[in-house]
C-alpha cells in the first residue's frame, strides 16, 4: 500500500530568470528559442550553474545569437577541451519567427532581451522577450503598482 513517489529533477525545470528584464523593459512578446550547447555547458545547466542577467541577444547575418551569458564550467570537466564561459551561442528558432524579430528590432526599435532559462523534454530552451525600454518615470510607476498589489494583499489577508 505504499505510494510511488514522482521523480522530479534536481531544481526543477526552470534553471535560470532574469527579473531585472521585467524591471528595466516592456515585454510585449515573448519566444521560445532553442540553443546551441557544448556539452560541457549542458551538465553545468543540469546544476543551474548560469547568469543571465547581463546578456542580451543580437540578430546577425539572419541568425540570433546570444551575448553574455556567463556558464561556469565545472570542476570535472575535461581537461583536453577549452571553456570559454562566456562564448557566444547560436539561438535556434524557426525562419518566420526570425524575420518577424528582425523586422521589429531594426525598424521599430524594439530589443531582444532573455528572460528565463529552462528545461523542455530534456532540451535546454531560452524564453526571449520582445522588449521596449522603459523610461524612469515608468519604472517608479511599476514599482509603486507592485507595492500597492502586496500591499492589498497583505489587508485581505488580515482583514
Amino acid at each position: 500500500m505504499s505510494r510511488k513517489a514522482k521523480k522530479k529533477s534536481p531544481g526543477g525545470a526552470t534553471i535560470a530568470l532574469n527579473k531585472k528584464a521585467s524591471h528595466d523593459y516592456f515585454i510585449e512578446e515573448r519566444y521560445e528559442a532553442g540553443i546551441a550547447l557544448q556539452g560541457w555547458e549542458v551538465k553545468s545547466l543540469r546544476e543551474g550553474r548560469i547568469q543571465i542577467k547581463e546578456s542580451y541577444i543580437t540578430v546577425k547575418e539572419g541568425e540570433a545569437f546570444l551575448f553574455g551569458a556567463h556558464i561556469v564550467p565545472l570542476s570535472t570537466a575535461s581537461t583536453h577541451i577549452h571553456t570559454d564561459p562566456t562564448r557566444t551561442r547560436k539561438l535556434l528558432l524557426h525562419r518566420g519567427e526570425l524575420n518577424k524579430l528582425i523586422g521589429l528590432v531594426e525598424r521599430k526599435g524594439y530589443a531582444l532581451v532573455p528572460t528565463a532559462m529552462y528545461w523542455k523534454k530534456g532540451m535546454a530552451k531560452l524564453e526571449i522577450g520582445l522588449a521596449k525600454g522603459k523610461k524612469l518615470h515608468d519604472k517608479r510607476s511599476s514599482e509603486k503598482d507592485r507595492d500597492w498589489k502586496r500591499e492589498k494583499e497583505r489587508l485581505f489577508k488580515h482583514g
